[in-house]
């Protein structure tokens, strides 16, 4: 006697009836970007990075903090400058980065990188590169470099232009 599979409501590789209809762009993209964020924490705890968690991310994200001011990163990360000083306090705290006056403006400070930080940044593109080529083996180079260049071409759109004039970012 064969029971039916369970199918779970975040898995969007099968169709199930669901009162919205199928997944839409924002799901279907969330479920990658979890899998990849879960990945480059996983890289640097194993790398002994361990006093870092996924909040940290916000600061670390692609291009990095390094000699930003906390508001533009804090835009870019849509949040506010409270929550990012806080992730940056943080992070001082543990080693990872350092805060200095801002040569061109007294009332703001610049992000510096220090050694540490250095070491996790590397260490997190490290394990994107790494889940690069792993997705480029499982669904083929020709697909990979169709996906990457549509992501460019998305990234590029009015909707994503516009989110980051809006944001100062």
């Amino acid at each position: 006697m064969h029971s039916a599979p369970v199918t779970l409501s975040s898995d969007l590789t099968v169709q199930h009836e669901s009162p919205l209809g199928p997944p839409l762009l924002g799901a279907l993209l969330r479920a990658p970007v979890d899998a990849i964020r879960a990945r480059m924490l996983t890289g640097l705890h194993d790398a002994g990075f361990t006093d870092l968690a996924t909040a940290h991310f916000a600061v670390l994200r692609y291009p990095g903090p390094q000699d930003r001011r906390p508001s533009d990163c804090a835009a870019e990360a849509g949040m506010t400058k409270q929550a990012m000083n806080y992730l940056l306090g943080q992070l001082e705290q543990l080693g990872y980065l350092t805060r200095h006056d801002d040569p061109e403006d007294q009332r703001s400070r610049r992000i510096h990188l220090t050694k540490r930080g250095e070491a996790a940044a590397q260490n997190i593109r490290q394990t994107v590169r790494q889940i690069e080529t792993e997705l480029e083996r499982e669904i083929g180079a020709e697909e990979f470099a169709q996906l990457r260049q549509l992501l460019i071409r998305l990234n590029a759109t009015d909707i994503v232009r516009d989110r980051r004039t809006a944001t100062g970012a």
